[in-house]
């Protein structure tokens, strides 16, 4: 038995180690704060460089799973979610709410059964009927006002309405908010304030990867909306890496600067897939199905445009401002008379790809500007024309008395020279008032790629 001093002694001694170890500890606290002030010192990060990349008011792409009600969101806010080697079924669960269905409605220019042009008051028309096409989209991101949609350009060219059908089934108009022709991208937007309670709660944002880091031979999953039934789901492997498809969905060499970069797949890619994802094993967005290259003696040959090497463009037109068309011909005019340059006047002479200006109206908004006829206009606010049908469907979204920047090219010497100018829109009279078909009938009169280079060759 320990009597009354032994015991207090034994106390002291345990209180005496306790407080060593408390001392340890916050030694230890202070090692490791001050070795992660000095990694922060030598790489040159710190807390306030974050701040301010999140208080950007431009909307990013995002690397992790975010959900778009409050409630998800604080959830999944708490936590990164790693994920590696899933079931196809459980990437499935995970991708398919941030994938939507798209349904466009357009005119097309039909043959009658009398021709393909009918008379009546003295001109000439093409007969129309509405056309309906389908595509995919996936759900990239969100600002204050709208559900940012990416989907391929080919799939919303030329629409006259577009519609966005998600998991739950529900439907909503769209609006285009930009696109790059070149590469075969779109983003449209939804208003938030138009899709209910219930849909936000099943649909997600996309996860996006990184298409540099797959490997030739990696499994992957391509989700989309095949042949317009709805969505649904095909497997295959990483079979390239690095294809580029021209214009004409032609492979070209690896490093033509024309080219998209693309992701080859033995996934089934089929119309209607087009804008849909092509998934990792992580589950991430790693491409955008885009093309498939159709024959009778090639399958399991599909194309996916790589995320990593566009994700700058999809953020510039998420960030873009959408425009509605403006009806019944009260759109700006440019006061041209153009015709596109042919494909063969660009690869037999050189010429610029765009719309080569015939005539200029006088005192009209390009003469006013300083563009002068033989010029080719090559891109109309920042967006790349390549033919007159682009320029007319551009126009009929910008008002009378707007401004815009145009870039044309004009011959000098034996080359040729770039210019921008600032173009103030005119306005169509009464007596020039036509409507869209007719001005691209105007448009795309017929005309030889010899005659076009002789005037070129004349008037430069």
């Amino acid at each position: 038995m320990m009597n009354k001093e032994e015991k207090n002694a034994k106390i002291r001694k345990m209180v005496k180690k306790g407080a060593g170890i408390s001392l340890c500890a916050v030694l230890a606290g202070g090692l490791a704060a001050g070795a992660f002030e000095g990694v922060n010192a030598m790489t040159g990060w710190n807390h306030t460089d974050v701040n301010a990349a999140v208080q950007s008011d431009d909307v990013k792409l995002t690397k992790t799973k975010i959900e778009l009600t409050d409630s998800k969101e604080e959830k999944e806010d708490t936590e990164t979610r790693v994920k590696g080697g899933l079931d196809v079924s459980d990437i499935v669960d995970e991708a398919m709410p941030s994938v939507v269905s798209i349904t466009t409605k357009s005119l097309e220019e039909v043959q009658s059964y009398f021709g393909f042009y009918q008379y009546g008051n003295g001109r000439s028309y093409a007969p129309q009927q509405e056309v309906e096409g389908s595509g995919s989209g996936i759900i990239i991101g969100k600002n204050d006002e709208s559900l940012l949609i990416a989907t391929n350009y080919h799939v919303i060219e030329g629409a006259e309405t577009v519609s966005v059908s998600f998991i739950d089934g529900s439907s909503l108009e769209a609006t285009v908010n930009g696109y790059d022709e070149d590469r075969d991208l779109a983003v449209v937007s939804v208003p938030l304030d138009d899709i209910s309670k219930d849909t936000l709660d099943e649909i997600s944002i996309a996860t996006i990867g990184s298409s540099d880091d797959l490997k030739v031979g990696e499994q992957v999953v391509a989700i989309g909306n095949a042949l317009g039934y709805g969505q649904s789901v095909t497997t295959g492997i990483v079979s390239a890496k690095n294809r580029r498809l021209d214009d004409s969905a032609q492979i070209v060499d690896e490093d033509d600067e024309d080219g998209v970069n693309l992701i080859q797949t033995d996934a089934a890619i089929n119309p209607g897939n087009s804008g849909g994802a092509l998934l990792n094993m992580n589950g991430e967005v790693v491409g955008i199905n885009s093309a498939k290259l159709a024959s009778t003696s090639v399958e399991g040959m599909g194309y996916a445009i790589a995320i990593s090497d566009v994700s700058d463009v999809l953020e510039k037109l998420m960030n873009e401002t959408p425009r509605d068309k403006i009806e019944d011909g009260n759109h700006g005019i440019l006061g041209i008379t153009g015709a596109t340059v042919s494909d063969e006047a660009v690869e037999l002479y050189g010429m610029p790809a765009g719309v080569y200006v015939k005539e200029i109206t006088e005192d009209g908004a390009a003469e006013q500007a300083g563009i002068k006829a033989n010029a080719i206009i090559t891109e109309f606010d920042g967006k790349r024309v390549k033919n007159i049908e682009t320029l007319v469907d551009l126009l009929e979204y910008y008002a009378p008395e707007e401004e815009v920047e145009v870039t044309y090219e004009v011959v000098d010497g034996e080359s040729y020279k770039e210019k921008t100018v600032t173009v103030t829109l005119g306005k169509n009279t009464e007596n020039d008032k036509k409507d869209t078909r007719e001005e691209k009938d105007d448009a795309d009169e017929e005309e030889s790629t010899d005659n076009l280079f002789e005037d070129w060759e004349n008037n430069k």
